[in-house]
């Protein structure tokens, strides 16, 4: 008896424990709330009803490499798709993206600038694209030329101590702001890593309900060697084989997927630091238990983002977005 009162006793001091930690979170996002109530965005179209064009793929022209899913979403690999036709469909359907990317510390110096203007000439081109930059300068975010009806929009956040904390503390961010400003007014939603390259189209034929990445390093290797959080402390958890491994670098979809993603790995972040537990790869563990569990509607190929230190690129035929170099003594926040 005395056992099973002090599991009860246990339990509801976690709960409490929890909702504390809940309050206190949102008590220092307050001003962070009402700043994106008020941030100005150009009603560039409301939402649109979500573009099916996977009757037109052609999944049998890349042999040699994995084009579809056993829930048959598409993955995408040039030469499968009509890019025009994509095109076309999202213009009528005036379709408005909006991209996040965070940019904290050293890192927008070292990448923001070659980012953004990389962005400018190959992603979403011709669609109107409003940047979300996320950065604890907003006063050092660097100012580019931008095509018409493209826009930027500086949110100051705080600076965490730790790079694994700025990259986990991203999704309470992200989910924010789209439920404060952009699901009012785009129809989807990308989110970056910041030091990355843009080097070829990254258009319309990516757009998705819930798009996942599939992780450069991974996409060819068995299952068995997927780098999954096995820790059972971990809300990252997975005891299953999983499906793909995918790569946090980028994740989209409509406002609502990518809100139900955010909310999910911010929740289960925020469970294991109160027991004092850090998933093996931070946030992209829990992005990946999250798409383990919610099926991704598309995924990208590594065409979207390549690692050119990769030495067998044979199924690539173009690379989209390409990893940069990086100095982590430098760069990381310590």
């Amino acid at each position: 008896m005395s056992n099973h009162r002090g599991s009860i006793l246990g339990l509801f001091i976690f709960i409490i424990l929890l909702a504390l930690a809940f309050l206190s979170l949102y008590t220092r996002h307050l001003k962070a709330l009402a700043f994106f109530k008020e941030l100005p965005v150009p009603k560039e179209s409301t939402p649109a009803s979500i573009i099916d064009l996977d009757s037109k793929l052609k999944f049998s022209v890349r042999p040699h490499v994995q084009t579809q899913t056993s829930w048959n979403a598409p993955i995408m690999w040039e030469l499968m798709f009509d890019d025009k036709l994509y095109d076309r469909m999202h213009k009528e359907a005036k379709t408005a993206v909006a991209l996040t990317v965070f940019a904290v510390g050293r890192y927008l110096e070292a990448y923001l600038k070659t980012f953004l203007v990389s962005a400018e000439e190959h992603f979403m081109p011709g669609l109107p694209v409003t940047y979300f930059v996320f950065t604890d300068l907003p006063e050092e975010v660097p100012e580019i030329t931008l095509a018409p009806r493209r826009n930027i929009r500086i949110v100051k956040v705080e600076r965490h101590n730790r790079w694994q904390d700025i990259s986990m503390m991203r999704m309470k961010t992200i989910s924010e702001v789209i439920d404060k400003v952009l699901q009012h007014n785009f129809s989807y939603v990308f989110c970056f890593d910041v030091d990355q390259i843009f080097t070829g189209r990254f258009g319309s034929e990516a757009l998705g309900e819930s798009v996942a990445l599939l992780h450069a390093h991974y996409y060819k290797l068995p299952k068995h060697r997927f780098t999954y959080d096995r820790n059972p402390k971990s809300k990252a958890s997975m005891t299953a084989e999983g499906d793909f491994y995918y790569h946090a670098a980028i994740f989209g979809g409509t406002c609502e997927k990518v809100k139900a993603l955010a909310d999910f790995c911010y929740v289960n972040i925020m469970e294991d630091k109160l027991k004092n537990v850090e998933a093996l790869w931070h946030d992209e563990s829990h992005l990946n238990k999250y798409f383990w569990l919610f099926k991704p509607t598309k995924l990208l190929s590594p065409e979207y983002c390549w690692d050119n230190t990769i030495s067998n690129a044979e199924d690539i035929l173009i690379k989209r977005l390409v990893w940069a170099p990086k100095n982590y003594e430098k760069l990381r926040t310590r």
